[in-house]
């Protein structure tokens, strides 16, 4: 590539640059800079550090006229002012500068008429390998001619040793300047933050010409039905998308634009705790060559133990969707059908499947509801609610109810069904009921998919006032309805009136004369 292009951005001395490097390269270069080992299947394995998740309260945007119009501003997206951007532009630009340099070119969104050319430049081979995994490859002749909408620069061995000066969070920052079109990151290893970092330009980039952005997963069947994932992580939107009846159009990141669904990604990126071959076999297959792994335990020859979680929880794998045999080749399909909101709900309330009205699924959607159980993080010892507006709050630079907007619009003009689906608890919460079986919830998916819950008798529950189906396939009508399922139904009771109260707790931020209020199609606990 041209060394004036990095020149110009202020890169120094470079040494050599290794240029959109296949993936037999890249991983040479990985064994090479002894960053990696290779498991038994072929897949490559690295550690990421003491950070092995994202940084949330590290990532700030600049505060530039006229973006800063545009962004909501708060605990989300965080303030910074262009001066420090600046100072830690140097800082980036410095530990870069004098080094040998991995550089990969991408397309984030697979629609001709929405995505974005991004270039990643590092000192680390691997983070090239994830980033080459995640985005779409762009072939030859459109390497030749490529020009880059926005660059990231991964400084991650960088710090800011001036971070209580700057009155900022830590030494680890995660930055964008959107007029500038530049990322930097500095103090963290984690491969998700350059992933999400881009998705989240795609939040703000979007909107802004009336284009949905998305945090789900997106799957078409044989006559060319299309249906959307919703859900926040642990829900199983990676595992319930990977269907070998239906084509994998992307496990986590979508637009929706006037031709349909395109995925934003070339490549999945799922969590392998506990993961074994016969429960997702899709994934599991597609830890081969090519295919890297994030702070893994690994023992004997290559073999890797999924189920030791002492380096972390959130172990994961990310892998070019060519690993998945179904997938659907260019990436797109039409205007869906189906959207599907998936919730963990560790209280035992929510039934396996509701149909949803148009309210009632922008309620759902602006609540992002999931709940965390005990031992997936520290000091959580029984069932806590979670919301995370549409599904990805963490990732939302405009307020969420721009998002909100944008679905109801479409959700209309698409005439689409919205189905919320409970992958938690049933017969009592946490520690006294048990997992919905991954046979009962994909059930209830493939009877949404096919169009067979259609032909359902529905009662109301009380309360959450959700529509469920009496009867459904082989499941069990007990399940069904919740309630049904509680060995004590006064202790249901209370346990649903004390979450339908977080629900309504939480949905008073939108209720500010703004917006449209749909707290009336929420829950309604009866004194």
């Amino acid at each position: 590539m041209n060394i004036s292009e990095l020149e110009s951005i202020g890169l120094k001395n470079i040494a050599t640059v290794f240029h959109n490097l296949s993936y037999t390269e890249l991983i040479q270069h990985e064994l090479d800079n002894n960053e990696c080992a290779v498991t038994k299947k072929g897949a490559t394995a690295v550690d990421t550090g003491i950070f092995t998740g994202r940084s949330p309260k590290d990532k700030y945007i600049v505060d530039r006229d006229p973006s800063n119009k545009n962004i909501a501003w708060g605990d989300i997206n965080r303030k910074i002012s262009s001066k420090i951007f600046d100072e830690l532009l140097e800082v980036a630009l410095e530990q870069l500068s004098n080094k040998n340099l991995y550089i990969t070119d991408v397309f984030c969104g697979s629609s001709a008429a929405s995505k974005r050319s991004v270039r990643f430049v590092s000192e680390i081979a691997w983070q090239s390998h994830f980033v080459k995994n995640m985005f779409i490859r762009p072939t030859e002749s459109e390497l030749e001619v490529f020009k880059s909408d926005f660059t990231v620069l991964n400084a991650c061995k960088a710090v800011n040793d001036k971070w209580k000066e700057h009155g900022m969070n830590s030494e680890v920052f995660v930055l964008f300047d959107i007029e500038k079109n530049i990322a930097i990151i500095g103090g963290t290893w984690y491969g998700g933050e350059m992933k999400k970092g881009i998705f989240s330009m795609m939040n703000y980039w979007l909107p802004l010409e009336n284009k949905l952005p998305m945090h789900c997963s997106a799957n078409v069947g044989e006559d060319g039905d299309t249906a959307l994932f919703f859900g926040l992580s642990g829900t199983g939107k990676t595992t319930l998308s990977t269907d070998p009846n239906r084509a994998l159009i992307g496990d986590d990141e979508h637009g929706w634009d006037n031709h349909g669904v395109f995925n934003f990604e070339g490549g999945c990126y799922a969590k392998v705790i506990n993961l074994d071959g016969k429960s997702e076999p899709e994934i599991y297959n597609a830890i081969k060559e090519n295919a890297l792994l994030e702070n893994v335990v690994m023992y004997g020859e290559g073999e890797v133990d999924y189920e030791d979680s002492s380096k972390t929880e959130n172990t994961r794998v990310s892998y070019p969707i060519e690993h998945i045999q179904n997938h659907k080749d260019d990436l797109m399909a039409g205007h869906p059908e189906n959207i599907i909101f998936l919730t963990a709900d560790a209280f035992g309330v929510l039934p396996p499947v509701s149909k949803l009205t148009k309210e009632q699924a922008m309620y759902y959607f602006l609540s992002g509801y999931t709940a965390k159980v005990a031992g997936t993080e520290r000091g959580i010892t029984e069932p806590v609610a979670t919301f995370s507006a549409c599904f990805g709050e963490a990732f939302l630079p405009l307020h969420p109810t721009v998002y909100a907007k944008l679905l109801g619009e479409k959700i209309d003009e698409y005439s689409v069904d919205v189905y919320l689906v409970n992958t938690g608890w049933t017969g009592g919460a946490y520690g006294v009921g048990k997992r919905m079986s991954i046979k009962n919830t994909r059930a209830c998916i493939n009877a949404i998919l096919d169009g067979s819950i259609k032909d359902s008798e529905f009662d109301t529950t009380k309360t959450f006032r959700l529509h469920v189906p009496k009867t459904l396939g082989d499941i069990n009508p007990e399940i069904l309805n919740p309630r049904n399922s509680w060995e004590d139904k006064e202790l249901f009771d209370k346990t649903r009136d004390k979450l339908a109260d977080m629900f309504v707790e939480n949905y008073k931020k939108y209720q500010d004369g703004e917006h449209t209020d749909y707290s009336a199609a929420g829950p309604k606990v009866e004194s």
